[in-house]
């Protein structure tokens, strides 16, 4: 017998309903393999939240490995829900790791990806960190700069061209979005400290472009320890 779909949901009450929404539509074979969601407008219509919770909300989904994302298309459903208990265990093991493991894990990871970056990344690489950077110091919410940071950190481990270590970064990105994480993350970002944290990202991004790895990874651990400083002093 199969088990329900498990998405972790965001704390908002319209972005939950539209997260149970989804999870309904897939649930219930509403919506198969190869299916067409909704636009982002239109959902957000529907639902009276941002288009950047839309975003956010689908992007639980895309992790989930149950949506696509199809450039200049649209989101579609990439398969069916994941049903096996060792999944769902897998899922439930993601949500218990507490942000101080997240952070010494974070520390040890993130300042060695510079030295494959320099080596394998390309200008298309180049262009999409260019862009999230862009698109976080225009976001004008929490959750818009939220997950324009993520979709940053996505871009970094795609850019090594190494799978096993973007399936490890995507992993990381799946406790990030643990509430704990963000519930942290909330009481700390003060404008102030999202300017720095903005320039922060554009040093790492400018040092790697360079291909310089050892002034990006001294970029990328000074980061790490002003954003530790600031999550667990909130």
């Amino acid at each position: 017998m199969n088990e329900p779909l498990v998405v972790k949901t965001p704390r908002s009450a319209h972005g939950e309903a539209l997260s149970r929404h989804l999870m309904q539509n897939l649930d219930d074979g509403r919506w198969g393999p190869g299916a067409k969601l909704p636009s982002e407008r239109e959902l957000s219509v529907t639902f009276a939240v941002s288009r950047g919770t839309v975003r956010r909300v689908i992007e639980r989904f895309i992790a989930a490995g149950v949506l696509r994302r199809a450039p200049g298309s649209g989101t579609y459903v990439a398969a069916l829900p994941p049903s096996s208990r060792a999944e769902q265990q897998r899922r439930a093991a993601v949500t218990h790791v507490s942000p101080a493991e997240l952070m010494a894990a974070r520390l040890l990871i993130e300042p060695q990806l510079p030295s494959l970056i320099v080596r394998h990344a390309t200008l298309a690489d180049f262009e999409r960190l260019q862009h999230c950077l862009a698109e976080a110091e225009r976001a004008e919410s929490f959750e818009e700069f939220e997950y324009w940071d993520g979709a940053l950190h996505e871009a970094l481990s795609n850019a090594t061209h190494n799978a096993f270590i973007a399936a490890t970064l995507k992993l990381m990105t799946e406790v990030r979005d643990n509430g704990e994480w963000g519930r942290l993350k909330h009481q700390a970002l003060t404008p102030e400290r999202r300017a720095a944290y903005e320039q922060q990202h554009r040093e790492i991004v400018a040092r790697l472009r360079e291909r310089d790895a050892a002034g990006a990874r001294t970029a990328i651990e000074a980061h790490l320890r002003d954003v530790q400083a600031n999550l667990f002093a909130a």
